[in-house]
């Protein structure tokens, strides 16, 4: 995800970097070098998808990838305009051609940074074996010669897609004001518009193009999303949506300006799919998903699958053509009959249909759900240690395997990630190294917060003690 020196690193997605520590033309030119050659080796004549987000330089970027894809005799189709990352997935995974997707963004990270995002034919993630070898191919020296590329319109028919997988009757019927923020990034303008076609009333955020940003991190979370809660509450809305900076993770406010937490979001959407849409089949979660989401599952005769946490891990279970729905612990939603990546914007559309359904407000939609599955407290703490530190732990991480935390014996202890905890009354813990910093994440949900603290710093004290 890094560079250091000349050597550019990928993470788990594609390469990510500052603009000021290398993400500039030679960097983005060797990385799209490598795929130009990787791509044309295993299919020579292949279309290439190319989108780009609201950042620095972006559409310059994209034009240079799209150019040096091209001169490998790629076929490439590069958006004519900002776009949301689901939109080229999706208009990827709907042409047979097309062998993968290129998206310079760098999503939820702050405006110094630069990110080159890379997807499969599907439109979902690529294997690390893939990622790996266009790594190793990348070179001190790219080739710099520029083919041609065809500009076209990658928004417009994902749009009309995404509009067919929500009634519109119920929210023409009810109007029901929603604040949109997009963050000043690739949604900005697309969602608003399908909403106001589907006949919301919305008021819209952050509209104005700025590559700082606004001074905000395009991330729909606090503190980030304290101007749009406010804006809901002084517009009288019914909700309030918001997006990060390339579309792929959404979040939902209620009309008193109240984040949903993942918890509670997951639920509501998982019924909406179910009792609305007829969806029935497996919810796939990471281990660090919150429990009233396996909860509500099993509540709608849903079977949960819980994997380690990583979106590749989810993506390969959506392979297989029961799963309905894919889970990441803070809310990234995938609904595989459409995209089998993240797409915040169909949430914020699931998320619209379902209040419009329910003839409620969203306050009172999370009553009645916290009356028929309960309510747990939910928290993550980092451990930041030096390198050392941190691989001292992962060394006698499979070794532990505690009797008792905070008085509670647990009923399963796992090393499938890290090493987790499950209680009897669904609370838990889990310790994880993360695997790109040295850093020791700590997760923990129990029926109280006093509870779930309790665990965290238990937990953290095991992280101390095992160093």
């Amino acid at each position: 995800m890094d560079r250091r020196g000349d050597i550019i690193r990928f993470g788990v997605d594609g390469w990510k970097a500052r603009f000021d520590e290398g993400f500039d033309d030679e960097g983005v030119a060797r990385v799209a070098d490598a795929l130009g050659l990787v791509w044309a080796d295993a299919a020579p004549g292949a279309t290439i998808y190319v989108g780009f987000d609201t950042r620095h330089g972006a559409r310059g970027f994209a034009h240079l990838v799209a150019g040096i894809l091209s001169s490998y005799g790629l076929s490439v189709r590069v958006s004519d305009c900002p776009c949301p990352t689901p939109a080229v997935a999706w208009c990827c995974s709907r042409d047979e051609a097309a062998q993968g997707a290129v998206i310079v963004t760098a999503s939820e990270l702050s405006c110094e940074y630069g990110g080159i995002l890379v997807r499969g034919a599907d439109g979902g993630p690529l294997s690390r074996r893939f990622l790996d070898e266009v790594e190793q191919a990348i070179s001190l020296a790219p080739s710099r010669e520029l083919g041609a590329f065809e500009e076209c319109d990658l928004v417009g028919p994902y749009l009309a897609e995404l509009a067919s997988h929500v009634d519109r009757a119920p929210i023409a019927a009810r109007r029901p004001r929603v604040v949109v923020d997009a963050m000043c990034g690739a949604g900005t303008t697309h969602l608003a518009g399908l909403l106001t076609e589907l006949g919301c009333d919305v008021v819209e955020m952050h509209v104005e193009p700025r590559e700082d940003f606004g001074g905000i991190h395009p991330d729909p979370h606090d503190p980030w999303a304290d101007a749009c809660e406010q804006a809901v509450v002084a517009h009288g809305a019914d909700m309030g949506l918001l997006l990060d900076g390339d579309g792929d993770r959404a979040s939902v406010i209620d009309e008193k300006g109240n984040l949903l937490p993942a918890r509670v979001l997951v639920p509501m959407l998982l019924g909406n799919l179910v009792m609305g849409h007829g969806a029935h089949g497996r919810v796939v979660t990471t281990l660090t998903c919150s429990a009233c989401i396996s909860r509500e599952a099993e509540r709608l005769g849903c079977e949960t699958t819980a994997v380690p946490v990583g979106f590749n891990r989810i993506y390969r279970e959506t392979l297989d053509s029961d799963v309905i729905m894919g889970v990441e612990e803070y809310g990234g939603v995938c609904v595989p009959v459409h995209l089998r990546e993240r797409d915040g914007l169909l949430v914020c559309l699931l998320a619209v249909e379902m209040l419009a359904r329910s003839g409620k407000s969203l306050t009172q939609m999370t009553a009645e759900l916290e009356e028929k599955i309960g309510t747990m407290c939910y928290a993550r703490r980092d451990l930041r240690l030096d390198p050392a530190a941190t691989q001292a732990f992962r060394n006698v991480l499979p070794g532990l395997n505690p009797g008792t935390l905070v008085g509670k014996e647990p009923v399963e202890v796992s090393h499938a990630d890290g090493l987790r905890a499950q209680f009897d009354d669904d609370s838990w813990v889990l310790i994880r190294p993360s695997r790109t910093s040295s850093v020791v994440r700590v997760y923990a949900e129990a029926p109280t917060a006093s509870v779930r603290d309790d665990l965290i710093t238990e937990a953290c004290d095991l992280v101390r003690n095992g160093i």
